[in-house]
C-alpha cells in the first residue's frame, strides 16, 4: 500500500476554497522509518516519496459577479508517497494545508477569508483530507476518494485524478507527477458569507474549483 500526501490546496476568495496537500499512505504504516522506505506492521517495506515543491502547485477558481472568474492560490503545504504499486492503485492519501498561506493577491480579501465568514483561521489552522480509495479508471485516470476536512465539518469528496506515470530527470531522480482536479461547494464547509447583486446573484459564487499539480521524488 502506499502512502502518498498531495496537498492540494483549498483557497477561498471572498468565499471560495482551496484545497492543498495530499499524502498517499499505506493502511499498515509506521513502526520505523528510513531516508527511502517505511516499514510497516507486517513487516514489509514500502517506498517512500518527496513533494518537490519547485515544480508543484494549487490553484483554484471561483466565479465572481456572473461575469468572471477570481483566481488564487495556497503557497504552505506538505506532501510525502508510499508506494508499492508503479500505478499506485494501492494508494492511500491524506493531506494537511496551512490556512494562513492563503494568497489571492489582495491583503484585504484574504484577511477576510482567514475570518470567520470563511475558514476561521485561529480556530481552525488547517485543511485536512484523508483517502478512502486511488481508483484507476482508463489509462492515467483515476479517482481519488476521502474525507475532506475544513472548519469542522467533514464531507466526502471525489478528486479526478490524471498521472504522468514515473519518468528519470536529468539528474537521474526517479519522478512522478499527478494531476488532479475537484469541485467544492463552499457552503457545505460553512464558508458562509454571501453578498447579492442588485440582480439577486451571488457576488461570489458557491461552486469552486480547486486544481492541484503535484511531482514527486522517489526517494
Amino acid at each position: 500500500m502506499k502512502k502518498v500526501r498531495i496537498i492540494s490546496a483549498i483557497v477561498a476568495t471572498a468565499g471560495v476554497i482551496t484545497l492543498s496537500a495530499f499524502t498517499l499512505k499505506n493502511n499498515n504504516v509506521a513502526l520505523a522509518t528510513s531516508d527511502a522506505t517505511v516499514e510497516t506492521t507486517t513487516g514489509t517495506a514500502v517506498q517512500k516519496w518527496e513533494l518537490d515543491r519547485s515544480h508543484s502547485n494549487i490553484g483554484f477558481s471561483v466565479e465572481h459577479m456572473l461575469v468572471s472568474e477570481t483566481t488564487g492560490k495556497f503557497r504552505k503545504f506538505e506532501g510525502s508517497l508510499l508506494a508499492d504499486k508503479a500505478d499506485f492503485t494501492d494508494a492511500q492519501v491524506e493531506f494537511t494545508a496551512d490556512v494562513n498561506s492563503i494568497d489571492t493577491e489582495d491583503e484585504t480579501r484574504d484577511g477576510h477569508l482567514k475570518g470567520d465568514d470563511f475558514f476561521n483561521a485561529a480556530k481552525f489552522p488547517q485543511i485536512k483530507f484523508k483517502s478512502t480509495g486511488f481508483k484507476k479508471i482508463d489509462g492515467t485516470k483515476y479517482i481519488l476518494s476521502g474525507a475532506l476536512t475544513i472548519r469542522d465539518v467533514t464531507k466526502n469528496v471525489e478528486w479526478a485524478v490524471i498521472t504522468s506515470g514515473i519518468q528519470k530527470d536529468p539528474w537521474g531522480n526517479t519522478k512522478a507527477g499527478f494531476r488532479a482536479t475537484v469541485i467544492l461547494n463552499r457552503f457545505d464547509y460553512n464558508l458562509k458569507w454571501n453578498t447579492l447583486t442588485e440582480a439577486g446573484g451571488a457576488v461570489v459564487g458557491k461552486d469552486v474549483t480547486i486544481k492541484v499539480n503535484v511531482e514527486f521524488k522517489k526517494l
